[in-house]
């Protein structure tokens, strides 16, 4: 967020020169994607005078940002509590802070909206924009927003380390790599069986790895945060017998905490719960879920580390996950938004997933998981374009080890990573 509204200094210059094809004028109808999501518009921009005009609530609510209308002066602006702009209807001088601005194209009213210049608008918020002549389609990529951006990392082959993806390496060596881009690590290391003893090596693969010491002296050292993952699945009823015996209960709890003393953090994933559950049972379940994750946050936040739970989406097959009474205890959930059957994610099923969660979740909690094996360097920038739109806390990327130089860079050109 931090260079959102923090321009306006360059664009005084470039305001109001975009200009589209010939051929694009014909158009009725201007498809406007930020990010590659597409922006919704009930009046259509249009061409005057071979500049671009859009509804400028519409593309501003888009990037979060507030704006106001003043009927009687016919006045539309935008503030941020640093730099205010404002621009009247016929009038080709625009304000930021105060100081005049000469546009090529005055804002007009279309059915009852707002239209001003798209190049202004756009540049202002320091974004790119660029006419997609082959689609008719004008493309904006807002700016590299702050967020959190966790790592998940797991055991790979040689061609799939996740050391390697992040250092730059092989190991046991180090370089910066990509660190810039991923501020914690989630380590999957950890499981647990029906008794609740926690497990370094799994049936499912999740393995801490020989000398796993050296992963956290190298996570201090690129200044990433660090928090054990616990993995169980519930396919043969592992999850659903450990959350029914007490016993087994505070066996795990007790496990993790003392294996948390080296972490940051703890991450619980639990999967598969409610898959074949409704009615009371579906309820017994999430209760069931509900008091572990109670009980071990009350003891996380006792040791003062977070607590992260990662979760199927709503929109899921499974329903086993209260997610306002989970939201309620923990600092953040990750949202598994995927494997929904067809590569890439589908960006309309992800935005249900989130929009379902912000229903029970406040989205200062909301992690938005991305998996990279179901992207593309070309896709990626859309989840990401999800969590930007919904002011979500940041991303999760399953898994290192699977992002291509590629993906890395798209990465780097839309999130300013929070450390």
């Amino acid at each position: 967020m931090k260079r959102l509204f923090l321009t306006f200094t360059l664009i005084i210059i470039l305001a109001g020169n975009f200009v589209l094809p010939a051929f694009a004028q014909e158009q009725q109808e201007i498809p406007v994607l930020i990010d590659g999501l597409p922006v919704t518009f009930d009046v259509q921009p249009i061409i005057q005078h071979e500049r671009t005009l859009v509804p400028f609530r519409a593309v501003a609510e888009a990037l979060n940002v507030a704006v106001s209308w003043d009927g009687d002066s016919r006045t539309v602006g935008a503030a941020d509590g640093k730099t205010s702009v404002r621009l009247q209807i016929g009038n080709k001088t625009a304000y930021r802070n105060d100081n005049p601005i000469t546009l090529d194209a005055p804002p007009v009213i279309q059915d009852g909206r707002t239209l001003i210049p798209l190049r202004f608008f756009s540049e202002a918020y320091n974004c790119e924009v660029v006419w997609d002549g082959p689609n008719h389609t004008v493309r904006i990529t807002s700016p590299p927003k702050g967020m959190t951006v966790i790592g998940f990392y797991a055991l790979g082959d040689s061609k799939t380390s996740s050391w390697t993806n992040l250092f730059g390496k092989p190991y046991p060596e180090t370089a910066n790599g990509n660190t810039d881009v991923v501020g914690e690590l989630a380590l999957g290391w950890y499981s647990l069986d029906k008794e609740g003893n926690l497990l370094t090596g799994s049936r499912t693969g999740w393995q801490r790895p020989d000398g796993w010491e050296k992963v956290l002296e190298a996570a201090k050292d690129y200044k990433l945060k660090t928090e054990m993952v616990v993995h169980v699945t519930d396919g043969d009823g592992t999850i659903s017998s450990l959350l029914t015996d007490e016993d087994a209960v505070t066996k795990a709890v007790d496990g993790i905490m003392e294996a948390a003393e080296a972490y940051h953090g703890v991450n619980l994933d639990f999967e598969g719960l409610g898959c074949q559950d409704d009615g009371e049972q579906l309820k017994a379940v999430q209760d069931a879920f509900n008091k572990f994750v109670r009980l071990l946050a009350r003891q996380v936040r006792a040791a003062g580390i977070d607590l992260t739970l990662t979760l199927h989406a709503p929109n899921s097959a499974y329903k086993g996950y209260d997610y306002q009474s989970l939201g309620e205890v923990a600092d953040r959930i990750i949202i598994m938004a995927y494997d929904y059957g067809t590569t890439p994610e589908p960006n309309s099923l992800v935005i249900q997933a989130v929009e379902q969660a912000l229903k029970h979740t406040p989205k200062e909690k909301l992690v938005l998981g991305i998996s990279i094996p179901s992207e593309t360097s070309e896709s990626v920038p859309a989840k990401v374009g999800i969590a930007k739109r919904y002011q979500l806390n940041g991303i999760a990327l399953w898994r290192l080890g699977l992002l291509t130089d590629e993906t890395w860079n798209a990465l780097r050109k839309t999130v300013e990573v929070k450390k």
